[in-house]
């Protein structure tokens, strides 16, 4: 592979051997092996405290809501099994067939975005963001960032391996007008300023990871930041949202209800927390208990200790997701895997910030936790990417890491199953 940019960038993803480019264009990833099984258990480890936390406060939220308790059960169960059919589609259509997919598949983003936009808005959700149909809702955005991720990955994997990463018409002009249409439909039409930074976030790590050069990396980030500076000047909503979050406490009978409730379930948990089913918040003191504010609830009902627990979830998921990236055969595999990664932890950081006060309410889900089908279905989708991806990795590690360089032994307990391509060599 010959990722251009700085030295210390080419250096991070080093490839193994001289079979990066080959292999992206034959669909031939090499010898398969056992794939990450801890992804997996981390992943439906997630998904149990999801589901049991929404069985926790499912009789709170249909007394609040007016509907049976089992309601949000049975959702949450629907949810689940539809992610593991997603999962187990992803993960087991060869790779390959993935990167020509990505036309039909920002096509039918592009028309369920359409449909959103169409649609009129529920009173309670006054945003174009959902396809209902009866009882059942889809949000577009979800399918859009699976979509983005596919198509990012292919066009900075070709752009890589016809050394065109630096040019300005082939790779940051398409780049541009991407971030600009993402700008325009989902934090102009939509309102959803959380999903369109998750997407921007997805992009710009993955350019600079391939090597797009640090002077058109900058141009990037300061459009950003004069898009975010219009977009929160131009609404009214947003401008209260950013005053709620320098001043809370002068809000909380009004625009920073929300905030100052989650904190209030926040520090109610203590340190091992109230105990399920003994919720006081998911009584319809905190709004989108189930869904953006879930967290809160967590922290309220498992206090600090379970946090830490949770934390340290999310932590051991992101560094296999580091390990797969750092091993994976070709780029378009990397940028996948790379772009799950700044996917699941942005939002996780966004919606966990957000809920202890350190950054503006949004509304994006934890993922795997929060109650939601589409954002569930998609996101195990794109693990199941990665957990085929896992399959074909490569025993050597990155060679600008001198202590597994040395330590062999330690290495190949950390990615046990791992192709090696020459086993002689480290006995």
């Amino acid at each position: 592979m010959n990722i251009q940019g700085s030295p210390r960038r080419r250096s991070t993803f080093q490839s193994r051997g001289n079979t990066g480019e080959n292999k992206v264009d034959s669909g031939d990833l090499g010898r398969k092996h056992k794939p990450d099984y801890w992804l997996v258990a981390l992943c439906v480890l997630l998904l149990a405290i999801g589901m049991m936390v929404v069985y926790a406060i499912s009789p709170a939220l249909g007394a609040s809501t007016g509907v049976s308790g089992s309601h949000y059960v049975f959702k949450q169960l629907l949810a689940v099994g539809l992610s593991l059919v997603a999962f187990m589609i992803t993960a087991q259509v060869p790779v390959r067939y993935w990167r020509h997919a990505y036309k039909p598949l920002l096509i039918g983003a592009g028309l369920m975005t359409l449909v959103a936009i169409a649609m009129p808005v529920n009173p309670s959700y006054p945003a174009h963001r959902w396809v209902r149909l009866g009882g059942f809702s889809f949000q577009s955005v979800e399918l859009l960032k699976f979509a983005l991720l596919i198509w990012l990955a292919g066009f900075l994997a070709e752009r890589v391996s016809r050394q065109e990463i630096a040019t300005t018409d082939k790779t940051l002009k398409p780049l541009l007008i991407a971030m600009g249409a993402i700008g325009l439909v989902i934090a102009g039409i939509q309102s959803d300023l959380g999903s369109t930074g998750v997407i921007v976030l997805m992009l710009g790590t993955l350019a600079f990871i391939a090597g797009l050069p640090f002077k058109r990396l900058l141009l990037i980030g300061g459009i950003v930041a004069v898009g975010l500076f219009i977009a929160i000047s131009a609404t009214p909503y947003r401008r209260d949202r950013l005053s709620t979050y320098l001043h809370p406490e002068a809000n909380c009978q009004s625009t920073g209800y929300q905030a100052c409730q989650a904190l209030i379930a926040v520090g109610s948990g203590g340190m091992v927390g109230l105990g399920l089913g003994k919720s006081v918040q998911a009584n319809g003191y905190l709004p989108e208990a189930a869904n953006d504010s879930i967290f809160a609830i967590y922290a309220e009902v498992f206090g600090f200790i379970g946090v830490v627990v949770l934390l340290g979830v999310y932590v051991a998921l992101f560094s296999r997701l580091k390990g797969i990236a750092e091993r994976a055969p070709d780029d378009f595999s990397r940028f996948i895997v790379l772009g799950v990664l700044t996917w699941l932890s942005t939002q996780a950081l966004i919606n966990i910030g957000a809920m202890i006060g350190l950054l503006p309410l949004k509304g994006i889900t934890l993922p795997f936790i929060s109650y939601g089908g589409t954002s569930v279905v998609f996101v195990a989708a794109a693990v199941g990417l990665v957990f085929q991806i896992s399959r074909y990795t490569s025993y050597i590690a990155p060679i600008n890491d001198e202590r597994s360089m040395h330590d062999d032994s330690r290495d190949r307990r950390r990615i046990r199953g791992a192709y090696h391509p020459n086993p002689s060599s480290s006995s």
